[in-house]
Parts: structure tokens; sequence; C-alpha cells
């Protein structure tokens, strides 16, 4: 995959209706390939659906001072930073601590938590024991996301929502913080199949990326069983109108550039 890709931002500041995420993957078990993560593809989705743009994913070790870095440089970047996994009743699940130590903020055991865990175990019979009560362990000033799923909560302090690694337990979290974020405007997008291979069109598709910085182009080969190599362009925009313009020149682009092909060598 080949993108062309350009913006009209500078550095890292963003227009007024753009809201940013990032993701961060907390976990040895994913790093080892022990658990395949199921999560970032559904975050993704979700949030482009919200009209949030996910922009960076990183996956970090169970390593206190790995994950503070990671933390506070994507929180400094970004509109929010959705933490998975690291939350569980297990020594190696350090993520409350870590977010805790990067916001330089106290942790313990928060009151609501610990009632929602205790009526969950008089519910199914377990005992309140010393791990369980780590998933009660919530950063000072952080307030609880809930889930339905298992009862343990995730929490959110200033723009980091920190949820379970488990898929279910994750998307029963998003669900609950979702109603609650500020969303921009919806990235719109056209996908148009080439009939051509990405080295034929590659140079005519940067000169129309480039006279609309305001668009996002993007190509993407695939191999079709009739045709051979083939590509897919990809445009998106915030703005119909030019969305669709930028459409019509690449389509009109590949008719051109379709026609060069096909015409027989001058001798």
């Amino acid at each position: 995959m080949s993108r062309v890709e350009t913006m009209t931002t500078t550095g890292h500041s963003m227009p007024s209706s753009v809201v940013t995420a990032a993701v961060l993957v907390i976990g040895d078990e994913i790093l080892s390939g022990r658990t395949k993560d199921k999560n970032v593809g559904y975050i993704a989705d979700y949030l482009t659906a919200l009209g949030i743009d996910l922009r960076e994913v990183r996956i970090v070790p169970d390593v206190e001072e790995e994950i503070v870095a990671a933390l506070n440089a994507l929180r400094a970047r970004y509109s929010y930073v959705f933490t998975t996994g690291g939350i569980g009743p297990t020594h190696d699940d350090i993520t409350a601590d870590s977010v805790a130590k990067a916001f330089g903020v106290p942790i313990d055991h928060h009151p609501e938590a610990v009632a929602i865990l205790k009526e969950r175990m008089a519910r199914i019979g377990g005992e309140l024991n010393e791990a369980r009560l780590r998933m009660a362990r919530v950063p000072a000033g952080a307030t609880l996301v809930y889930n339905k799923v298992s009862g343990a909560p995730g929490f959110w302090i200033g723009n980091v929502i920190t949820m379970a690694g488990v898929p279910a337990i994750m998307q029963a979290m998003l669900d609950e913080v979702a109603p609650k974020l500020k969303t921009g405007a919806k990235l719109l997008s056209e996908t148009i199949r080439a009939d051509a291979k990405e080295g034929d069109v590659g140079t005519e598709l940067g000169e129309i990326a480039k006279a609309h910085p305001d668009a996002i182009i993007g190509s993407y080969p695939f191999f079709d069983e009739k045709l051979g190599a083939n590509t897919n362009i990809v445009v998106r925009s915030r703005d119909a109108a030019r969305l669709a313009q930028v459409k019509a020149e690449v389509e009109a682009m590949l008719v051109r550039v379709k026609a060069a092909l096909a015409a027989p060598a001058v001798r």
C-alpha cells in the first residue's frame, strides 16, 4: 500500500472541526504474540463513525516507565487517548498505577468501584479478595467507566480513557463513553477502481493531491484474477463538494492515463 496524503495543518495543530485520538495497547502478551489484538480495528471503525480521527497506535510492554512515557507523549498530542489492557487482578496489571504516575496523582480504591465489585461477587458467589480489589484502584480525580459485562470499571482522567483488554469488555466500555466524547466533522470517503497499475497512475495522482491539500488521497494495490495488478484509489475529505471535485479529477486522470497506455507507440 502506498498513500499520498496531504493536510492543511501545520505541525500538530488541527482545525477546530477535527477531533483526534490515539490507542495505547498495553501488554507483554500482545508483543509476544500469545494474544492477538482484536481491539484496534474495532476502535478505529467506531471512532471513524463518530467523526474522530484515529491518528496513532502504540503497543508497549507491562513496564511502568514505558507506559508512562508513551501515555504522556500521546495525551499531549491528541484529543483523546484510549488505553486497552492491564487493568485486571494480577500483579502485572499495572496500567492504573502507570496512569496515576503519568498524571502525578495518587491512586487508591474507589468507593463506588469497590461497591460494584462487592455487588457482583455477591451475585455470582465469588470472593472479593485482594486480587479482585486491585480492579477497584483508580487514580485520584478520575471518573469511572462502567461496563455491563464483568462489572469491573475502567476510568477516565483528563483526556485518557482506560479500558480493559478483553474485547467484549472493551466494547462495553467504549459504548459507555461514546455519548460523552466530543466529535468533529466526519471524514467522507469515495473509492475509485482504477483498472490500472499503481505505478501507472502514481505521478498524476501526486499532482492531484498537491493541488488539493485539503483532501486525502490513498492508493491501494490489489490483484484482480482477470486483469492482474490493479489499484483502488480512495479519496477522503470533510467537505462533500471538495470530495466530488477531487473524485471527478481522479476519474478524468484515469481516462487520460489509460488512453495513453493503450495508444500504439509512435516510431
